[in-house]
């Protein structure tokens, strides 16, 4: 026999948008559409979750459609604290430079310092140099020498765009920002969620001391396997730093890579 479903005249339903509802809740006393067109001069919806959902959608549709068309690329990283006149900056323009003759773009966080000078040197050298900005508490704005610059509200849109729009990794010396840069990458290559991604640390004498301390820290304890260290390349050497970009992407099968090779021909 079929169960008795009469409805308990106690439960009113009520639609609220897409979703049915059974409550015995008062009867509202306006609707959504009516709420909006009754707006007056309250902006708080501006800061509410629901419209950063929205903001966060558009920084992500702005970045896809700025950066789908771009060639091959390589994302550099370093500090906005060392400025021209520092070794590290000329070696940064170096990489630029290096990068599109081998027939990349170069991306940077678009700021100045070492993000500058891979911007520059690229840039100089006649290539395609793109910047992704970031809002950040103290003034900072695109570096002169960007192409093609976005600027972003959320940190993990923009690393969205780092890791979906490069083929691979250069970091030059820099403080917590380079650092978080850095480990993010190691772990998303680790973790196959980013394949074929070629990892360089420019600079033996600032990197060795932590390369060693994930050696005898990370690996001899186990938290991570030995061949982990195998993820990166650490180097003073522009030259070996590109050309070992170059050589692991001639035998990797990333399909973003086979695509935008056979774009090329």
């Amino acid at each position: 026999m079929a169960p008795n479903q009469t409805p308990d005249p106690s439960k009113q339903r009520m639609l609220r948008g897409p979703v049915l509802m059974r409550t015995a809740e008062e009867k509202q006393q306006s609707t959504y559409d009516q709420r909006l067109f009754e707006l007056g001069a309250d902006h708080d919806w501006q800061h509410a979750d629901p419209w950063r959902i929205l903001r966060i959608q558009s920084e992500f549709v702005a970045g896809f459609d700025a950066l789908s068309g771009l060639p091959q690329a390589v994302t550099v990283f370093g500090s906005a604290r060392l400025g021209e006149g520092t070794p590290e900056y000329e070696t940064g323009r170096e990489v630029g430079a290096a990068l599109h003759n081998a027939g990349y773009a170069v991306l940077t966080g678009g700021g100045p310092g070492l993000m500058e000078a891979a911007n520059r040197g690229c840039s100089e050298a006649g290539g395609l140099s793109v910047g992704l900005g970031i809002e950040l508490p103290h003034e900072q704005h695109l570096n002169e020498w960007v192409d093609l610059g976005i600027n972003f509200r959320y940190f993990f849109a923009r690393k969205t765009m780092f890791l979906k729009y490069s083929q691979a990794f250069i970091s030059l010396p820099g403080g917590f920002g380079t650092m978080d840069e850095v480990f993010e990458i190691l772990c998303m290559v680790q973790t196959k969620k980013v394949t074929n991604f070629p990892i360089v640390l420019i600079g033996t004498d600032f990197w060795g001391g932590l390369v060693d301390w994930m050696d005898n820290q990370l690996v001899t304890r186990g938290l991570i396997s030995p061949e982990d260290t195998d993820l990166y390349l650490v180097t003073d050497s522009v030259t070996e730093a590109v050309d070992y970009i170059v050589e692991k992407h001639q035998i990797m099968t990333d399909g973003r890579l086979a695509a935008r090779g056979q774009a090329r021909e």
